[in-house]
């Protein structure tokens, strides 16, 4: 009987019986170095599992320089596609001397109709591997179930509704019969949430009469959630809203309300504790406190499962009132609220979890006069590094004058950056439409974004230079047996999280589309009919399993100061088998894409 490694899927997803089964049916086989293992054309006999050597998958279609198109290293698996379709499409060769375990097609043929779980492996598509990743990795205290899949209707409260005419003193014996802590007022096809903190100011702070009319104190401009969503996304908005409750809307009717305290019955406590740490922080120093707490929420989110979107959302949230945080704190009431605060890049799409460099930039209106602005932008990005976010090597930051200027102003750089289209003013495009505003007068910055669209979204030259960039590096899938130290790595930032992003974003900058986040940009693009759903979810589960394969490493290198370290190279051989089965297809849809974009922008010539 051969000793055979089973512990990865694909066989894990058999069980104790059907992994005897292939100790005993597989043999073990010799391949020389160039020798062809399974060619191009050739039926497939057997499912290949590498136990020693490096094998190239070659598209024999392309000339001799670009036929290479994948590699294979020990624990990697192939063969399996080729029995499914009949024949083979690519050949795969040793690159040097290679053993393989030999898996019969009779009795893999066998297997795939006993265990149709095991069978579905083969046919999944990309989106459905990551998912199976997921739930490989949870672990420890709180379950993929309980902690992922809860939905907000297994959390929701019944609402407390009152009529419109319902006074201040009838809301407050509902609050007491119901023991609940606020209820919903009905006026027509609004309502407006009215807590007992409301109706406690309205009668000792504002002196309202009793028999004054409940209506008068609601807050109309709810924070709604459905009752099918994620129960981590209420979570997210109420971080993101400073809120502690969210409406369940069905229909356009309030079916529910989601109090803060029954999620944390769901999640750790942890997210909870950050965020109350940031909202009680009367001081720059205790904000640095709970600011530099995020790195360990984030090590407890990914240890118990939660996707990377979830975690992004979560994170972005508790990033931005940080921010904001430290922005009421350093700026005077006259400027604050009149300015936009923004930030761009990574934080400004939302796609930053750990802190990295800072990308933010301020426009003020055009009618304000703030003499002392550079002293207060010069102490803001001190702040921001007490508080754990290195100052940008590039200085795009507040503190940097070109950086900040009137709404006029920022025209008037827009319409220079449009016209010039070199690196730099690309580059700068780039990063202005990932802005996001996190304090102060959001309507500045969407002006700003309005002029962007009118001037870029039907410019095809600057469309054209503007994806260029998405094609700048290569793509690394031939690279997964030859690199063997982190220094010689696979540098994932650039081979794949760049060119999703960028090229995403020259989507997105071509159909005006206002979100900034490339998931929700993807989800955009779809609905505009620019991108196939099916190939927008790979796309987006790709940019997932990158990131999510990059923030492990900045985990495991958290601590490490050596010069270096903290880079975005992966080294292939640290992967599981499943890691590198999903990298190498998700490596494929990079260059699928990249395709496309230069399709589109007419790169090739």
């Amino acid at each position: 009987m051969v000793d055979i490694d089973l512990s990865q899927p694909p066989f894990t997803l058999l069980d104790e019986p059907g992994r005897e089964r292939v100790r005993s049916g597989v043999d073990l086989a010799y391949f020389d170095t160039e020798e062809i293992i399974l060619d191009a054309g050739q039926p497939g006999e057997f499912v290949y599992v590498i136990h020693k050597g490096e094998v190239a998958e070659l598209d024999i279609s392309m000339p001799r320089s670009q036929a290479r198109i994948g590699h294979y290293t020990a624990g990697d698996l192939f063969g399996a596609i080729s029995i499914l379709n009949g024949s083979s499409r690519y050949r795969f060769q040793a690159d040097q001397e290679s053993l393989c375990y030999l898996l019969p097609k009779a009795l893999f043929e066998q297997l795939c109709e006993s265990y149709p779980a095991f069978a579905e492996f083969f046919r999944q598509r990309l989106s459905d591997k990551a998912r199976l990743l997921t739930e490989h990795r949870a672990q420890g205290g709180v379950t993929m179930a309980g902690f992922m899949l809860a939905s907000v209707s297994e959390c929701m409260r019944d609402p407390l509704v009152v009529s419109a005419g319902t006074s201040i003193a009838q809301a407050v014996a509902s609050l007491n019969d119901s023991q609940a802590d606020s209820l919903l007022v009905g006026d027509s096809q609004r309502f407006g949430m009215v807590t007992k903190t409301d109706l406690l100011n309205a009668l000792v702070v504002d002196g309202l009469a009793q028999d004054a009319p409940a209506l008068t104190i609601a807050h109309f401009e709810l924070v709604s959630v459905r009752p099918e969503q994620y129960l981590f996304e209420a979570l997210v908005d109420m971080t993101r809203h400073k809120v502690s409750r969210v409406v369940v809307m069905e229909a356009g009717k309030p079916i529910g309300v989601v109090e803060l305290m029954d999620v944390l019955s769901y999640f750790s406590s942890r997210s909870y504790v950050v965020s109350l740490q940031v909202e009680q922080a009367t001081s720059l120093d205790e904000l640095a406190r709970a600011s530099a707490r995020t790195p360990e929420l984030v090590q407890a989110l990914m240890a118990q499962g939660v996707k990377l979107r979830f975690a992004m959302g979560l994170l972005g949230a508790l990033n931005g009132r940080i921010m904001a945080k430290a922005w009421r704190f350093l700026v005077d009431d006259p400027y604050r609220d009149r300015c936009c605060l923004m930030v761009m890049g990574s934080e400004g799409r939302g796609e930053q979890i750990l802190k990295t460099d800072q990308d933010n930039a301020l426009i003020l209106p055009d009618d304000l006069e703030w003499p002392d602005v550079s002293g207060r932008m010069g102490e803001f990005t001190d702040a921001l590094i007490r508080m754990g976010y290195p100052p940008c090597p590039g200085n795009i930051m507040v503190s940097n004058p070109e950086w900040r200027g009137t709404l006029s102003e920022w025209l008037q750089r827009l319409d220079r950056w449009v016209e010039r289209r070199d690196g730099d003013s690309l580059m700068n495009l780039a990063i202005l439409l990932d802005a996001h505003a996190v304090s102060g007068d959001s309507r500045l910055l969407q002006s700003l974004r309005e002029a962007m669209f009118s001037r870029c979204s039907g410019n095809e030259l600057l469309l054209t230079y503007f994806a260029r960039a998405a094609l700048r590096f290569s793509t690394p899938l031939t690279l997964f047996g030859t690199l063997k130290k982190p220094q010689h790595g696979i540098d994932i930032k650039k081979g794949g999280i760049f060119p999703i992003v960028h090229g995403v974003r020259t989507l997105a900058l071509e159909r005006s589309i206002q979100p900034t986040s490339t998931l929700e940009r993807l989800d955009a693009l779809v609905e505009d009919g620019r991108l196939e759903a099916r190939f927008a979810e790979d796309l987006g589960e790709s940019l997932s399993l990158f990131m999510e394969l990059r923030l492990r490493q900045q985990l495991e290198r958290l601590h490490d100061t050596e010069p270096g370290k903290q880079d975005s190279r992966l080294v292939v051989q640290q992967l599981s088998s499943l890691e590198r089965d999903l990298l190498r297809e998700a490596l494929h849809m990079v260059k699928d894409f990249k395709q496309r974009l230069s399709h589109r922008f007419h790169l090739e010539y």
